[in-house]
């Protein structure tokens, strides 16, 4: 089973890493083309996206693994239910943002981009659509069918991108290909470029479409109230849970244009240091797509290993080697971080946030563990557990980012990150212990983490002048792995 699981997780990883490789792509270009500023408002208006992607799911997805396969005779009633929920109160929810989408965009400070906010609200609709098709994928293992879909949307939106941002301002400006002038103006506009991202965004979701039309084999148009309102009431702490989770990845990047003293950092705005620390972020993206390839497949592994006797013992052995794996990433990322940014941020402006990337690449490892804890409560049907648990979390992350912004800048929000995942492992661990006991081996665990730390530090004594520190460090890092399978394995479990 485990190795299943391994599988599952390769091929969605390749298809993850390579799709945001791809996608990664695009922030060379964007660090190229757009002013720091620009690209703060960017940042800004994908963190309202996470924030309405979750309301426009309202945890329909978790709901729909749980009901179908804690009785597989009502995977059809339960797709065919959360589909059309979704469905409906998608196109409600956007109708609402097209009619008041100029009023919106005045609201949140860009001025007359009501045009952005009525294409956002269609991508919110498309993603929204296609979610519960793609978990029925997921859940039907179609891991080839499920990738080959992302990627080919991720294709597309590099292919358009790049389109838009640089070949017709080239057109239109710089005599490339004149005679494709009388074209490009037809549709292109130099004024607000930026409304070509989100275009461009939507253009490449549509493709979904064709690639989840396999989910509805045998779907019926019928609609069981009473079994939407279980379903809804399982759902409901996962939306709560969800929007507080989004609250501690994406608060900081919504409020920190706001907190930050005026000047704080000199010769840039605070919307300048946005779009720094929104570039900065992305340095971390080797982490997020490791766990994000792990989600796809382990969730719908956790839901159908539930009932075997020796589950917990696996969840264990899963959480072991998936901490393992994380601190490979953390030592990778934050020993190369200096040549690594040269390829990705072309503007030398954006590489004043480096300090952040190994605090937020930790924050990611501990955001992970919790994921890795969290299905206790989802497996028990305790999902207020949740609810409280990324609550707190939230509560947490609001007041360290007022209390941390105004005196260390985008530093202080990574920190305040990583406080907020470490605080909710903590937790989750101990309530999780109690309803759904599980063997983590947490010598092993912890003996990973201070292993991977001290090389961190030992790599920081050497300065980046020379290849030949470039092998020394790069040499560590390869003995990591090694050293901390053969000697954590070794390590008596730790009961509290």
């Amino acid at each position: 089973m485990l190795k299943k699981l391994v599988g599952h997780t390769a091929v969605y990883g390749l298809t993850t890493i390579a799709g945001r490789f791809l996608n990664y792509l695009l922030t060379p270009l964007h660090t190229s083309i757009l002013l720091p500023s620009e690209y703060g408002v960017v940042t800004s208006i994908y963190a309202y996206i996470a924030f309405l992607n979750v309301v426009y799911t309202y945890g329909m997805e978790t709901a729909y693994f749980r009901f179908s396969t804690k009785d597989e005779s009502q995977s059809d009633k339960s797709f065919q239910n959360t589909f059309l929920s979704i469905f409906f109160s998608s196109l409600l929810f956007t109708g609402l943002i097209y009619l008041f989408s100029n009023q919106i965009a005045a609201f949140l400070g860009y001025a007359n981009s009501g045009s952005i906010v009525r294409w956002v609200s269609y991508i919110l609709a498309l993603d929204a659509i296609s979610a519960i098709p793609f978990a029925k994928l997921r859940l039907l293992k179609k891991v080839y069918l499920f990738s080959a879909a992302k990627i080919s949307s991720i294709l597309i939106n590099i292919v358009l991108n790049v389109f838009f941002l640089y070949f017709c301002p080239a057109i239109l400006n710089d005599g490339l290909l004149p005679e494709l002038q009388p074209f490009v103006s037809g549709f292109y506009s130099l004024e607000n470029p930026l409304r070509y991202i989100f275009i461009a965004n939507l253009a490449a979701n549509l493709i979904y479409l064709p690639f989840i039309l396999s989910a509805f084999r045998n779907f019926k148009l019928g609609f069981d109230f009473a079994y939407f309102k279980t379903m809804f009431w399982y759902s409901f702490p996962i939306l709560l849970t969800g929007l507080a989770g989004t609250v501690n990845e994406m608060f900081s990047r919504l409020m920190l244009e706001r907190l930050l003293p005026a000047n704080f950092y000199q010769n840039q705005s605070n919307m300048d240091a946005l779009g720094v620390f929104g570039a900065c972020y992305k340095m971390a993206v080797f982490m997020t797509i490791s766990i994000q390839a792990f989600r796809f497949a382990s969730e719908p592994f956790f839901f159908s290993n539930s009932k075997d006797k020796n589950a917990p013992a696996l969840y264990a052995r899963v959480m072991h080697f998936f901490v393992l794996a994380c601190m490979c990433i953390f030592l990778v990322v934050s020993v190369n971080v200096d040549w690594l940014s040269s390829l990705f941020l072309r503007n030398d402006i954006y590489k004043s946030g480096l300090n952040i990337v190994p605090v937020l690449l930790m924050a990611n490892v501990f955001m992970g563990i919790y994921f890795n804890l969290s299905i206790w409560y989802k497996l028990t049907d305790k999902t207020f557990w949740g609810t409280y648990i990324t609550l707190g979390g939230a509560i947490i992350t609001i007041v360290s980012n007022i209390v941390l912004i105004p005196y260390y800048g985008y530093t202080g929000s990574v920190w305040a990150t990583f406080i907020t995942y470490f605080t909710m492992v903590i937790f989750s661990y101990i309530i999780g212990q109690k309803y759904f006991k599980v063997p983590y081996n947490l010598f092993a665990i912890l003996f990973i983490i201070t292993l991977g730390l001290s090389m961190f530090w030992i790599c920081n004594t050497f300065d980046n002048q020379t290849f030949t520190d470039f092998l020394i460090k790069n040499g560590v890092v390869l003995a990591f792995p090694f050293l901390g399978y053969f000697i954590s394995k070794n390590v008596k479990v730790l009961k509290l």
